[in-house]
């Protein structure tokens, strides 16, 4: 797997460098003009179009301000923002295009600064900047919706088919994004849909305008590499979605990179119709992220595996490492097996007032006759907050059967309410195995350290449990064949 996706990255680089290396074209030529007040949608759009009719090349933005509408990016063509230049998106919800394809929850549209369709060699580089102008435009959402305008049952948090994205790209081959500044995007940042042979370097998001600002999105995505980029979102920051019960997410790097303030810092989910394989998730760090550090869900019938996680910091998140099995529709029952987990070092206590200290650090929840397994975490560290009280704290080890299942319920961490352990808990799983671990709890906790709950064949070895009187011995219902 290792080599594969090695050579795969080195294909990227030569095959989308070569692909992006073209003649130029100044912007002003196509008469685009230097200006916020000026719209230049047109005239980009008559530039994309005679570059891809022509050979192909880049379409370069020199230093300035350059407002426009949705662009439909073409093959064989590059925008080139270079030092100093900003791409402006209108603020004017009918400056925007509707793109026909699926993105989430079945909608079946979406709007977007930047779209594209099915196209080839498509580049997005420089060291210019895309700003959404996402809080002035959801604003005039917001109001051509109380107008009746634009159709939507929540003015004040318009739906996510009715806020453009920054760049959203269905069936794209051979795309490379780099060194680019996105922001201030009114939906997802970006969204990269059944495309493949994708390059994401270098690149800095800080999307905090409106909800559901998803620094990235990759569905049903193969052949991806996202690397050296920083991203600070209102939402996950890294999210691997699948719309497609006939697709996959499969071959994919994610390297080097930074994730702040988000919901999740990594995320497999919530949207997991498809298969998701091969994916390595390399020196990442995770900064002030609400939700967990890691998160993998497969909730619709979808099969995770083969997934490597390696060298991570997390430092202020809500919770550590969470791995959840649901059934909220789809054909077939839902899998995660064969991840392995290693070199972690997580710190949980977040600024944002949303912690909960209560929480397991490791939680992995499957559901009755529905494993998660074949799960191997190595070289753990985790500082927790801890804290349950038994004078206000009704969960214990002895009340685990009232612990919900909850199949449809959107997956979070905190999904179960109270749970019985403040270290790791594990439900519903087999073949789960724990290697120089970790845990420290800041505060005193009435709770067994660790509980399992239909959990089979699960090996403990050089785990070692810290914290104020901690109850360090496990307590197990119904599971057999565990080893401390």
């Amino acid at each position: 797997m290792k080599r594969t996706l090695f050579s795969i990255t080195i294909a990227l680089i030569i095959f989308n460098y070569t692909s992006v290396c073209a003649k130029d074209y100044p912007a002003a030529f196509f008469g685009v003009k230097n200006s916020a007040d000026v719209l230049n949608t047109k005239a980009i759009q008559t530039g994309i179009d005679y570059i891809s009719n022509h050979g192909g090349g880049r379409l370069v933005f020199s230093s300035g301000t350059y407002l426009t509408g949705c662009i439909h990016l073409k093959s064989a063509v590059t925008v080139q923002l270079n030092d100093g230049s900003i791409l402006l998106g209108s603020t004017n919800p009918l400056d925007y295009d509707r793109q026909n394809t699926p993105f989430d929850n079945g909608r079946q549209s979406c709007l977007a600064l930047l779209l594209g369709l099915n196209q080839n060699n498509v580049g997005i580089t420089g060291k210019g900047t895309i700003d959404g102008q996402g809080a002035p435009l959801v604003a005039n959402i917001t109001a051509m919706i109380n107008q009746g305008l634009i159709k939507d049952p929540n003015a004040k948090k318009p739906g996510e088919d009715n806020r453009p994205m920054i760049i959203s790209l269905f069936g794209c081959r051979a795309v490379t994004v780099q060194g680019i500044a996105l922001k201030n995007s009114a939906c997802w940042v970006e969204c990269y849909n059944q495309c493949k042979n994708v390059m994401v370097n270098g690149i800095n998001v800080n999307s905090k305008a409106f909800h559901n600002n998803d620094g990235i999105d990759i569905v049903d995505c193969e052949n991806f590499t996202v690397k050296n980029s920083s991203f600070t979102a209102n939402d996950d920051c890294i999210c691997l979605k699948s719309l497609d019960s006939t697709k996959s997410n499969a071959n994919i790097l994610i390297e080097n990179n930074e994730m702040h303030n988000g919901a999740s810092g990594f995320k497999i989910g919530t949207a997991t119709h498809g298969t998701f394989r091969n994916i390595k998730i390399i020196n990442n760090k995770v900064y002030d992220s609400y939700r967990a550090a890691v998160s993998l869900e497969s909730v619709d019938g979808s099969t995770i595996q083969n997934i490597e996680i390696n060298n991570m910091t997390a430092t202020g998140v809500g919770n550590g490492i969470f791995i959840r099995l649901g059934a909220r529709g789809g054909n077939r029952p839902s899998e995660i097996k064969d991840v392995k987990i290693s070199n972690v070092s997580i710190k949980v206590g977040i600024k944002q007032g949303r912690e909960n200290g209560s929480a397991p650090a490791i939680l992995i929840a499957g559901l009755p006759g529905q494993f998660v397994s074949n799960i191997s975490l190595t070289h753990i560290s985790v500082a927790t907050l801890g804290g349950a009280n038994a004078a206000t704290y009704k969960m214990s080890a002895k009340t685990l059967t009232k612990v919900p299942e909850n199949p449809k319920v959107y997956p979070e961490y905190d999904m179960f309410g109270e749970l019985p352990s403040w270290a790791i808990y594990i439900r519903h799983s087999k073949n789960i195995s724990f290697k120089n671990v970790r845990i420290a709890s800041t505060k005193k906790d009435f709770r067994n350290a660790v509980v399992l709950d239909d959990a089979h064949d699960c090996v403990f070895d050089d785990l070692k449990l810290t914290g104020p009187d901690a109850i360090k011995e496990p307590f197990s219902y119904q599971s057999s064949g565990n080893k401390f």
